[in-house]
């Protein structure tokens, strides 16, 4: 057997995933987005994500994923520093640690923050026993980036933690000896060096945090709605998969523009941690 048939033999079932539960998804997903109840050809579908309260939930999407991902990049690069400089085995039970909660399901996470945050929540009723102001940020804005930046601070962590382990330290303690401070290092070497891992964190934030509808489900309770929860509510309660594929479409844009742009930044995956 030749190794081209035994790549494609190889490849076969990976292939045949792809095709059934991505392509053919998608597939299904444009049709709906450009087609009418009764079949016919319409861009009405995608021309609804220009009524007022569709842009606002845009917008506030928008907002709030700029928000958290510029707060996972402050969170994670630092962080990502301290732990390439840590011993080995320190340094793999720490990655280790923000990779476990990862294992539990995404909506239990979500939930415990719910449950932490409530009016009556633990946080709460440990700051009335210590005689200190209560929080009241649940079912606000302030909340949704809590459990965004929550959720999706270590696809910042690892892809950053990915690119500066991979950084030479010969090139470092060359820019040292050439009489470089560490700031003149971290901005002229470091931070170029480790860019494509930047830039795969601030992807891999920002898209699904554009797109999500459980945490501000959860979180916001019900309140406020983000362009994620009009699709959810188009699909679930209004049965109308016309106008949810049309406005998933138009989501499909930004997520095309995100990963061209870490195309162009990281075209050999060095950034990518998993």
């Amino acid at each position: 057997m030749s190794k081209r048939k035994t790549k494609w033999l190889l490849s076969g079932p990976f292939l045949l995933w792809t095709v059934a539960f991505i392509m053919i998804p998608l597939a299904i997903i444009v049709y709906y987005g450009l087609t009418t109840a009764e079949g016919s050809f319409t861009l009405a579908n995608i021309a609804e994500m220009g009524t007022p309260e569709n842009i606002k939930a845009l917008i506030l999407a928008l907002l709030l994923s700029l928000v958290s991902t510029v707060i996972c990049l402050i969170m994670a690069y630092p962080l990502a520093m301290i732990l390439c400089n840590l011993k080995f085995n320190a340094n793999g039970l720490i990655v280790m640690i923000f990779i476990v909660p990862m294992w539990m399901n995404f909506l239990l996470r979500t939930l415990a923050w719910q449950t932490l945050l409530e009016k009556t929540g633990v946080i709460n009723m440990i700051l009335k026993a210590l005689h200190l102001p209560t929080l009241n940020i649940i079912n606000t804005p302030y909340a949704i980036i809590l459990g965004m930046v929550y959720n999706f601070l270590p696809f910042m962590l690892l892809p950053i933690y990915n690119s500066l382990i991979k950084i030479d330290k010969n090139v470092i303690n060359a820019a040292r000896d050439l009489g470089a401070n560490g700031f003149t290092t971290f901005w002229r070497i470091t931070f170029p060096l480790s860019l494509p891992g930047v830039i795969s964190g601030i992807t891999m934030v920002f898209v699904p945090a554009m797109t999500t509808f459980v945490i501000s489900d959860l979180l916001g309770g019900a309140k406020i709605l983000l362009i994620g929860n009009v699709i959810e509510q188009k699909f679930k309660q209004g049965n109308n998969w016309n106008v949810g594929s049309g406005l998933s479409l138009v989501l499909m844009v930004f997520i095309l523009i995100s990963m061209a742009i870490m195309h162009k930044y990281d075209k050999d995956g060095e950034g990518v941690a998993f």
